[in-house]
């Protein structure tokens, strides 16, 4: 069970200092027991946040926008597919972006793509294949941005500042199949890959280079706060690049010390 305590406000505090305490109420709440490790990563499933949310906050609502379009719950680009969540409690309404991912972090698409990312072994470039993205891929990635949604209200937050994931309970395929867990039941089901390449031709696209402006930011971010915030908009781009995700940790450290 969540050990946490609500805080004791007084009947004249402003909105701003009520918010604030509710803020360090939720940010400072022990979910150990809500949370798991998997591959040295803590997470915590969506339908666990929003229980202790609704805790706090038993008014709180959520919202999954829909693309005026198509109707669906889905945006897509040509640079890939994006969901947006929100979470309203106590008058403030925080929203979320995030890209439907696939199990290495990769941004998916309605349609299988190809990209090219460097091989260790080898010593150069090749392609990797991404699949096309399933219902079940847009699903999961919806849960995932609603607890990102959560946890700017402060729910976890503290999980980001480890710059470990937060996300729902999807466990990393093995082979050709993928286990998962249904959102309304506790039984295992499987998933089979595309494995009929030749019916579709990927679609080639070219590298876009970010990691400068990343780069640039989080050697310009002025505390760990800006760095979190800097992590929730880029989680995507950082953990796909060891050098970014260890310069964040680094520069995470120096501004620590420097506060300290």
């Amino acid at each position: 069970m969540c050990k946490f305590n609500k805080p004791m406000i007084s009947a004249d505090a402003t909105a701003d200092e009520r918010r604030s305490l509710m803020f360090d109420a939720l940010y400072s709440a022990d979910l150990s027991e809500e949370t798991e490790k998997k591959a040295n990563l803590t997470y915590i499933s969506w339908s666990q946040a929003w229980k202790v949310f609704k805790m706090f906050y038993p008014s709180a609502t959520y919202k999954i926008f829909t693309n005026p379009n198509t109707g669906l719950p889905v945006f897509e680009s040509e640079m890939g597919l994006m969901v947006h969540t929100s979470v309203q409690a106590d008058g403030i309404e925080y929203e979320d972006w995030l890209p439907v991912m696939d199990y290495n972090n990769r941004a998916m698409k309605s349609i299988p793509y190809t990209i090219q990312v460097y091989d260790k072994q080898s010593k150069q470039y090749i392609e990797k294949r991404i699949e096309a993205a399933t219902t079940f891929d847009c699903n999961s990635a919806i849960q995932r941005s609603m607890v990102r949604a959560i946890a700017r209200h402060g729910l976890g937050l503290y999980i980001y500042n480890g710059f470990e994931h937060i996300c729902d309970d999807s466990e990393q395929p093995t082979n050709n199949v993928t286990t998962q867990q249904k959102g309304n039941g506790n039984q295992p089901v499987q998933r089979q890959q595309n494995n009929s390449r030749s019916q579709v031709k990927p679609v080639q696209t070219p590298v876009k280079d970010e990691a400068a402006t990343i780069k640039e930011e989080i050697i310009a971010a002025k505390d760990v706060t800006s760095l979190v915030s800097l992590y929730l908009d880029y989680t995507e781009a950082i953990e796909s690049n060891p050098e970014l995700k260890n310069l964040l940790t680094n520069r995470k450290k120096a501004l620590k010390t420097l506060n300290s």
